[in-house]
């Protein structure tokens, strides 16, 4: 694994088949904040969204977040996680790292809970919220125990 920049903004991802939740944040601050939800039907449809984001931020590293099972095998839904960020690397040429997801979801609801967020409010940024935990998981993590 090649070392981490850093320096330079990072786009994580909470993928899902419904929607895809997405969170910014910059390497020297390790700060991360939710950005967006991407909610389009159809592949081409993401994938312009993310390339209008990836436009915008101008990241030099993409995270994704992989679901697995309390015993650490990855779940369904990580296993196409993973190929969503084989994805993105074949689209963007952009380096990708994948990190556990377990409980992100949880996590993100209690904050959005927290910070006073109504019900409404919640559900429409979930998912947003969710990239948010991986992406601070990630920074969280050190490069070489980085677990996927």
């Amino acid at each position: 694994m090649s070392p981490r920049p850093a320096q330079g903004a990072v786009l994580a991802f909470d993928f899902g088949e419904q929607r895809i939740g997405v969170a910014t944040g910059e390497l020297s601050l390790g700060i991360a904040h939710a950005l967006t939800v991407i909610a389009a039907e159809d592949n081409d449809s993401r994938f312009a969204q993310i390339a209008a984001l990836i436009a915008e931020w101008r990241p030099v590293l993409l995270v994704v977040g992989v679901a697995s099972h309390d015993d650490g095998t990855v779940h369904e839904t990580g296993r196409l996680a993973r190929r969503f960020g084989q994805r993105l690397h074949g689209r963007f040429s952009l380096p990708v790292e994948f990190i556990d997801e377990r409980l992100t979801s949880h996590a993100a609801e209690a904050a959005l809970r927290e910070g006073g967020a109504r019900a409404d409010r919640r559900a429409a940024m979930l998912d947003a919220a969710a990239a948010a935990e991986i992406l601070r998981t990630w920074f969280e993590t050190p490069p070489q125990k980085n677990p996927l």
